[in-house]
């Protein structure tokens, strides 16, 4: 089968009917989530509180089980993030999903004992794409109290805290505005 690109599906669209686009997105809406999802995200009002507590619930899930153990599957926990960048523009709410994933993930191990080194790479990665994100977006007032928490919880698995701290003070150090001048 020959993978239909953005240019085709225009074309096919271009020549529908305003009732059978109407028809076909309805058809969509019914049978795939996340097209589901994202009408929801976009129709809210920015409201996506129910959406963000779904994929919340996933990378919880991950880490901290309601019975057994977590299994911290990183690409499961990875996955909602993305999957929730896809269906929400919320830049406050990918913030929130990214520091979520970090916290249950320092959590896990303050939990659990020292975990391997490709577990420690991952969570400072999402860390630094949060960090990114906050200052990109002007969040740092909103977010630095759960930022600043992250590191104050770590404990130091293959120099895990100190990759924290580092990428804190270099991300919202730096963009902190001190209250003593």
């Amino acid at each position: 089968m020959k993978k239909v690109g953005v240019r085709v599906l225009k074309g096919y669209l271009k020549n529908r009917t305003q009732d059978d686009l109407m028809n076909e997105v309805c058809e969509l809406f019914k049978r795939f989530d996340n097209v589901k999802e994202y009408y929801t995200a976009v129709l809210s009002g920015g409201d996506d509180t129910a959406i963000i507590g779904k994929y919340r619930k996933i990378i919880r899930n991950e880490f901290f089980p309601s019975r057994g153990f977590g299994k911290a599957r990183l690409s499961v926990a990875r996955k909602a993030v993305s999957d929730y960048k896809k269906v929400s523009d919320s830049v406050p709410g990918l913030a929130d999903l990214m520091l979520w994933y970090v916290e249950n993930g320092v959590r896990f191990t303050d939990e659990y004992g020292d975990i391997d080194e490709p577990f420690y790479v991952s969570m400072e990665g999402m860390y630094e794409k949060a960090l990114i994100h906050i200052t990109r977006h002007k969040l740092t007032n909103e977010f630095q109290p759960r930022c600043r928490k992250i590191v104050d919880d770590a404990t130091d698995g293959w120099g895990f805290q100190d990759a924290l701290e580092f990428l804190y003070e270099e991300y919202i150090g730096k963009n902190r505005v001190d209250s003593e001048d």
